[in-house]
């Protein structure tokens, strides 16, 4: 393995970040210190020329790779049309053709209807709404670990960081939020076996939530990511999911499922709620959709998007060049990338099982996911005490070795790497992760 040991970031790279640091918001601090230049497929150069392998696809967004050539083609061919005219007034064919496609491949027996939107969170907002209009009630069901946007709404379902939340209260009342499967570190406090044996996260929605909190009549929707994103990469067992869906239908609760971050195929899926076998309600999507346009989807059974017109709208939702980029990307992630992100998914997934034997903080360590959204929790003993200090410092090491890879949760490393990324550049990713772990681990003195 041969890594450019140049300093990372740059004297052109350090100067940038000193004039952003004058003039950009605070909010968005801490950042990596990498400053791109360019990018191609899963290879991205910063502005002093350092190459790195993009394990991060822009948070998931990436899907088809930096720059792909049939993406960029068509957002150039669109931009050459027409950028803009307003979808919520006027029509044209490249949304049409969107929403026709997004309605093919959603997981509903029954015809789908679109909404377009600019985002995720603003895919979020829309979906309560519809929700509460259809179902004529006010209170909505989300879980601890969650992140769904931090717009006010969104934010009010979000329960990762208390950071995110601390300074914006009041929010949008009527949303209550319930442990989340996760067997490896149960919130009820049950050991694993246990819980995974008898999970009792969604029936401690039926006998403590509706009959101490507020009746179940009174729900319009569970919102739930079907692997939470920033809460940990977790993967809930299949049975809660499938409660929650029972659960639903008997009092007539709307199930949203979040795929903003594991849809669109990332899983090796076209949405990670069929690894559980249901059925949702409705569907928000956005980052990986449109290869890096700005784009947001929800995605509802026909006879739940039922709302009025003038009940919701977007000036720029659905813009077209975001469409047509979208167009392009179902067509490449049907015709390959998916079944790629199967592929290389599992490769990684075995490799991180096989760092075991010489990494302490992966050895009791929770891996988990689907396709190319895995996550490697890492621990200091065979007690899981969170390794959170030895995660960051991977995050930072690894972008010293030209590796772009990020966290979630407290202690968890995500690889969500494009869709399209070869065998080669994976192993060679892997090789910079291990060199970047071991690196961490000697910091920490665990080796």
């Amino acid at each position: 393995m041969s890594i450019n040991t140049s300093t990372r970031p740059g004297p052109i790279a350090q100067a940038l970040i000193a004039r952003d640091d004058q003039t950009m918001s605070g909010s968005m601090v801490p950042r990596y210190p990498f400053v791109m230049e360019r990018g191609l497929g899963a290879h991205v150069w910063d502005v002093d020329g350092n190459e790195y392998i993009d394990f991060a696809a822009g948070i998931a967004v990436n899907s088809t790779g930096h720059c792909h050539p049939k993406v960029v083609q068509a957002i150039t061919e669109q931009a050459q049309k027409f950028i803009h005219i307003a979808g919520t007034d006027y029509y044209y064919e490249v949304q049409v053709r969107l929403a026709e496609r997004l309605a093919q491949i959603a997981p509903f027996k029954e015809n789908a209807r679109v909404f377009l939107s600019n985002s995720g969170a603003e895919a979020v907002e829309a979906a309560i709404k519809m929700s509460r209009w259809y179902t004529k009630r006010q209170n909505v069901i989300a879980f601890f670990g969650a992140f769904h946007g931090r717009t006010l709404g969104a934010l009010s379902l979000t329960a990762s960081k208390v950071v995110q939340r601390n300074g914006f209260f009041p929010l949008v009342p009527g949303v209550y939020h319930v442990p989340y499967n996760n067997p490896y570190r149960c919130l009820h406090g049950r050991e694993e076996a246990a819980c995974r044996t008898n999970c009792i996260c969604a029936s401690y929605i039926e006998d403590v939530v509706f009959k101490k909190i507020m009746p179940g009549d009174s729900i319009a929707a569970i919102i739930l990511e079907p692997i939470q994103g920033e809460g940990g990469y977790l993967v809930p067992d299949a049975r809660f999911v499938q409660d929650l869906r029972r659960i639903c239908d008997k009092y007539g609760i709307m199930l949203i499922s979040d795929e903003v971050q594991a849809g669109m195929g990332r899983t090796g899926k076209w949405w990670a709620i069929e690894h559980h076998g249901v059925e949702p309600d409705i569907i928000t999507s956005a980052k990986g959709i449109a290869s890096g346009m700005p784009l947001g989807a929800i995605i509802a059974k026909e006879h739940v998007m039922s709302w009025p017109p003038g009940a919701h709208g977007t000036t720029f939702g659905g813009n077209p060049i975001s469409c047509a980029a979208a167009l392009v990307t179902i067509d490449l992630i049907e015709q390959g990338y998916m079944q790629n992100a199967a592929e290389q998914g599992e490769y990684i997934r075995e490799a991180l099982e096989e760092m075991k034997s010489h990494h302490p903080s992966l050895r009791h360590g929770r891996i988990d996911g689907h396709g190319l959204m895995i996550g490697a929790e890492l621990v200091l003993d065979d007690k899981r005490t969170p390794a959170g200090v030895i995660r960051n410092t991977v995050e930072k090491t690894a972008i010293q070795n030209g590796l772009l890879i990020l966290g979630a949760g407290e202690n968890t490393l995500r690889f969500c790497p494009p869709l399209m990324i070869e065998r080669e550049t994976v192993q060679e990713g892997l090789e910079r992760f291990d060199l970047s772990l071991t690196q961490a681990e000697q910091e920490a003195g665990l080796l």
